[in-house]
């Protein structure tokens, strides 16, 4: 018999790679000065951060079914560990970008083995309560990394900051070898249950061909590089205003903000029995408008309201995709999660290159929600 998790060790390591996405950002600047190096190889980091993750969701969903829920999040922890140590120590910027690769492979054990122990432990309306309480906690985790970032950045520079994710990973480590049990509940299975069961290669084939699945797959990419657009490309837009990274920490709870008051609206507007399609046409339609507004103000502070609108958008939009994206999937819905998650972290990992590339994130999102227009539009009919 298998016992239940800790909702506190739940939360901590769902929210840990939300927060070590964000505390990464600030410190953007001071990594492009110590290595010499320009602000489109400095922000190239973030994304190669996210491909890397992408592979990992896939690589420990798997390894979550063979090896068992415990022993794959520990493995994750000590491989996002070996990482962040790996960068601390990092001699010049091409072994840094390395240990981000390990350290993101790691960090995507904190997202897709939660999950699935929580799919183990609960179901029904205890589950969607659970799943709520880790929705706050993930909302308000770019304030810590984006706060907690700025100042360690200010005092440290980038070692400061990667011996603090060290250490989060030794912690993290710690608790989890103390306190999570193993959730995966072993059961006999038949013969014809095992003739009925779909291989990977199986699912990803009726994936691949589903044009609404890869509609969603590019919609959730496409809200996901408008914010971590921000991430990477801010840093750099508050130094030339003259800010610094502590101020740059202090920008979260703007975010904060537009993701509390994204939450508020979506759930007034599925009270009205607004259709969920039409939501996330609604969003991408506020996002291109918030856009344009950065764009127009990106040579002052005021970007940031404009900003707020984008990020209301995202958390009116995200929730809505992800409810329908795998409705047709709920047969095989661990594996189809796994190689859904890998689609649109691939797609974001290439749209946050493109991004650093660029460099203007105004021009940014206005592409990408005027892109997310169309597709909403086409998903909506």
């Amino acid at each position: 018999m298998t016992s239940k998790p800790s909702t506190w060790l739940m939360v901590l390591l769902m929210m840990f790679p939300q927060v070590i996405e964000t505390i990464y950002s600030p410190v953007l600047p001071h990594i492009a000065a110590t290595f010499s190096v320009a602000q489109t190889t400095a922000a190239q980091t973030l994304s190669v951060y996210f491909i890397a993750f992408a592979l990992g969701v896939l690589c420990w969903g798997i390894l979550a079914d063979l090896i068992g829920r415990r022993s794959a999040m520990l493995l994750g922890l000590v491989t996002y560990g070996v990482g962040a140590g790996l960068a601390i120590i990092a001699p010049n910027f091409e072994v840094l970008l390395g240990a981000r690769v390990v350290s993101a492979f790691g960090a995507a054990v904190g997202s897709v083995v939660a999950q699935t122990m929580l799919r183990d432990s609960y179901d029904g309306a205890d589950l969607a309560k659970l799943f709520s309480i880790m929705g706050a906690g993930i909302a308000v985790s770019p304030v810590i990394g984006l706060f907690s970032g700025g100042w360690l950045a200010t005092l440290g520079g980038h070692v400061l900051v990667f011996g603090s994710l060290l250490g989060l990973a030794v912690v993290l480590l710690t608790l989890s070898a103390i306190f999570l049990p193993e959730t995966q509940v072993q059961q006999a299975v038949s013969e014809p249950e095992v003739g009925a069961r779909l291989s990977l290669l199986d699912i990803a084939k009726t994936m691949v061909v589903d044009k609404r699945l890869w509609l969603n797959s590019a919609l959730i990419a496409l809200f996901n590089i408008m914010l971590f657009s921000y991430y990477s490309l801010a840093p750099f837009a508050f130094q030339r205003l003259g800010f610094t990274s502590v101020d740059f920490g202090y920008s979260g709870i703007v975010l904060a903000v537009g993701c509390f008051i994204g939450s508020l609206l979506n759930k007034r507007l599925h009270a009205k029995k607004v259709a969920a399609e039409q939501l996330v046409f609604m969003a991408s339609v506020a996002a291109l408008a918030g856009g344009c507004g950065v764009w127009l103000l990106q040579d002052s502070i005021g970007f940031l309201l404009p900003m707020m609108l984008v990020v209301i958008s995202f958390g009116i939009a995200i929730p809505n995709i992800l409810s329908q994206a795998l409705v047709n999937y709920k047969q095989v819905a661990g594996t189809a999660g796994a190689l859904f998650g890998l689609s649109y972290y691939l797609l974001l990992g290439l749209g946050l290159a493109l991004s650093g590339w660029w460099q203007h994130l105004g021009s940014v999102l206005c592409l990408a929600s005027a892109v997310a227009c169309c597709l909403a539009y086409q998903v909506r009919r």
